[in-house]
């Protein structure tokens, strides 16, 4: 087993830092919310316990990235067997029909103020099956320090603070910044959430989904959703998709998740020849390879695709055959027509978690259930409008996810590394470029994280939701930070470039572990602004 890098180039003036710890380690986007995944390990509990509790923080401390209201895609390993996933993605209500926004005049899925863009949301559901088959710590114990931020208080970050301008003078923001305004440190309550984590503690998922928030949720769909539907529960667990890459066994998420495409890019990735990472040629083949990957995504991603078929080395071969390294592929005869955040957890006795817990969008529909304060989710912005297509909105049925978890073992089945990152549909992309620095080049996980990344987007694409609905036509944008020699390369071979500012939010808030067995390193993003990596 390879041990971990011990130095990296450090950037000047960048947070940068790779923690090291004996036993257990946790990361997140938010101190408060790693600290109490911290605090479960150290009361026993396992890495499953200290990732719910983080979570659950996180709901109440970040509602502009996740919440009570969105879904959650975990991966579990434990003692050098598979990994399990469980897909925490809701199903929409049985009123859900599509005729009734085509008649409204509607040819995409409407991504705020509309209520039949949130499926019924499955982060409580995902919660209650993670605790019933792993957890050592019962659940009222785990979700206690978030029930105590809500009803206590806590200190509003710095990344909250600047996402408030998305709904001030809404009353979705009457909790958060009642004067329209919230500055860093300013101590907010949130009453209503905290009565939900009190009850979600106590009974479970029936006092959610059949109390205060599911009738709630009723009231609001106006014929949407019935009491039938949320006693539904909106979890299952899922075989994982895997692919050994660089000499290690990568993991994510099945479709309905957008998952395979990394392993698809990496499988294109690995037989390239890829320079060192400041050439501009390695940014090049990482950029062609997601294009490629991705080339058909709207048509064959959906909650019923065969993830294992579109692995296939037959597939995927013709992807590969078309990459040029002297200039840009020509997609267009194949394309066609957030807010997330990242944790995980691994705990002393080597299990370890890879949870991603999403809104969609920045205080995702904009809609609150209420007097709970919770946001509900627009991820039915993933569903087609289109008659007859595989990913048409209709009842019962899951959205096609950006959601990718990422978990990698060496071919013993022992952990290597648990990663993942927020992003919509750029999460496959970063993805990649830090599976290539860690896998390939060895680099530690501060290294990887603070260099500068590409991401692609549509002509006009200002959600990250919507890369691949615009013909082919897609943007190169890099960080700032990126080598100076990046920008005219690639445009030298036919990518269109733009430079944004150095370690800039839309670039993914990462989170990053890493196993030798002997040792744990980590790294938190800096690009989150509040991003923790602890443990001991």
């Amino acid at each position: 087993m390879s041990s971990i890098a011990l130095t990296g180039r450090v950037p000047d003036g960048v947070p940068y830092v790779t923690r090291y710890t004996p036993n257990a380690m946790v990361g997140s986007v938010d101190n408060l919310a790693t600290e109490a995944g911290v605090e479960m390990l150290r009361r026993g509990g396992n890495a499953v316990d200290a990732a719910l509790a983080a979570n659950a923080v996180l709901t109440v401390v970040l509602p502009n990235q996740c919440g009570l209201g969105g879904d959650l895609f975990a991966l579990v390993h434990h003692n050098r067997e598979r990994p399990v996933a469980l897909n925490a993605s809701g199903w929409t209500g049985s009123g859900a029909d599509p005729t009734v926004l085509r008649r409204a005049g509607h040819t995409r899925m409407p991504p705020s103020g509309e209520i039949a863009s949130v499926p019924i949301p499955g982060c409580v559901d995902g919660w209650v099956e993670l605790q019933r088959r792993f957890s050592n710590l019962p659940l009222q114990e785990i979700l206690e320090p978030a029930r105590r931020y809500a009803h206590d208080g806590f200190p509003a970050s710095p990344f909250l603070v600047q996402a408030i301008p998305k709904i001030a003078n809404t009353a979705a923001a009457s909790e958060l910044a009642p004067d329209g305004t919230l500055s860093p440190g300013q101590v907010i309550q949130r009453p209503g959430m905290a009565r939900l984590l009190a009850g979600i503690g106590s009974g479970g998922r029936e006092n959610f989904y059949e109390g205060e928030f599911g009738q709630g949720l009723i009231r609001m769909g106006r014929g949407l959703y019935t009491e039938q539907d949320l006693s539904r529960v909106q979890a299952e667990w899922v075989t994982p998709l895997g692919m050994r890459v660089w000499g290690r066994d990568v993991w994510t998420a099945p479709p309905n998740s957008q998952g395979y495409l990394l392993l698809s890019a990496a499988w294109i990735a690995e037989r390239l020849d890829l320079p060192t990472p400041e050439d501009p040629l390695w940014a090049h083949l990482l950029i062609e390879a997601a294009r490629q990957a991705a080339f058909d995504r709207p048509e064959v991603l959906h909650e019923r695709a065969d993830g294992e078929a579109l692995l296939s080395p037959t597939r995927l071969q013709p992807r590969l055959s078309a990459i040029s390294r002297s200039n840009v592929a020509d997609l267009t005869d194949r394309y066609m027509q957030g807010g997330t955040t990242y944790l995980c957890a691994v705990d002393k006795d080597g299990m370890s978690v890879s949870l991603i817990q999403s809104n969609a969008m920045s205080f995702g529909s904009g809609l609150v259930v209420e007097d709970t304060g919770v946001f509900l989710q627009n991820r039915g912005i993933g569903f087609s409008l289109e008659e007859g297509h595989p990913a048409e909105y209709g009842p019962g049925r899951r959205p096609p996810h950006t959601l990718s978890p990422v978990l990698v073992t060496n071919p013993d089945r022992s952990l290597h590394a648990v990663l993942g990152i927020r992003g919509g549909d750029s999460q496959p992309q970063v993805l990649l470029q830090l599976l290539v620095r860690l896998l390939k080049h060895d680099q530690d996980p501060a290294e990887a994280m603070a260099a500068g990344r590409w991401i692609l987007r549509g002509t006009d694409d200002a959600t990250s939701f919507n890369t691949w609905g615009y013909s082919g036509s897609v943007r190169t944008a890099l960080e700032g930070q990126s080598p100076q020699s990046w920008p005219d390369a690639l445009r030298s071979l036919g990518h269109t470039v733009e430079v944004d500012p150095s370690y800039d939010h839309p670039f993914g808030h990462a989170q990053i572990i890493l196993s030798d067995g002997e040792r744990l390193a980590g790294a938190a993003d800096p690009r989150a602004l509040s991003g923790s990596i602890g443990g001991y």
